[in-house]
């Protein structure tokens, strides 16, 4: 939360202080897996796992639509002892995430200018989506990039001895 305020929050945010909290916390990584499985379908050659992936896709959509639907009924309460919205947040953390992958536009607050809501008309963001109402994909690289806080090859962040997966490790070791 530091990261994506650009200062060191006081008190530090507390992810089981309350139910915001809570919510906001489960905000922060689970769309990150959603945009990466996105990513990796059309290079899955296996029908096996094609079928695995499709229904951890519908689950992780279906995860994050709940959390940010709960959000987003909550975007205007301030955030205690903060005095910053829900929305903000969000926005916040979305931005970060944006940064940090490096590839423009990915990730999208529950609030966002109506311009770039639904049809050009909307504010209100449950679903974020690409101007085609499709879900935006992300790179290995890019997810790496984003839970490890900047670097795709130093761990850190959220992993700070790095993911012990096989693309993870093979990508740090190619990088």
């Amino acid at each position: 939360m530091n990261q994506a305020f650009g200062r060191t929050l006081v008190p530090a945010f507390d992810p089981y202080a309350n139910s915001i909290n809570f919510l906001l916390a489960c905000y922060v990584i689970p769309y990150v897996g959603l945009t990466g499985l996105v990513g990796a379908t059309p290079t899955l050659q296996n029908e096996t796992y094609k079928s695995i992936v499709a229904g951890i896709l519908g689950v992780e959509a279906g995860e994050d639509a709940v959390f940010r639907a709960l959000l987003f009924e909550r975007r205007n309460i301030l955030v205690s002892p903060y005095a910053v919205t829900v929305a903000e947040f969000t926005n916040r953390i979305s931005d970060l995430r944006n940064r940090l992958g490096r590839e423009g536009i990915k990730d999208e607050g529950v609030v966002v200018p109506p311009s770039e809501g639904a049809e050009g008309k909307v504010s209100g963001n449950v679903l974020s989506a690409d101007k085609y109402s499709l879900s935006y994909p992300r790179s290995i690289e890019e997810i790496l990039r984003i839970i490890y806080g900047g670097n795709a090859s130093v761990p850190g962040a959220f992993f700070p001895r790095g993911a012990n997966g096989r693309l993870a490790q093979s990508y740090s070791l190619a990088t």
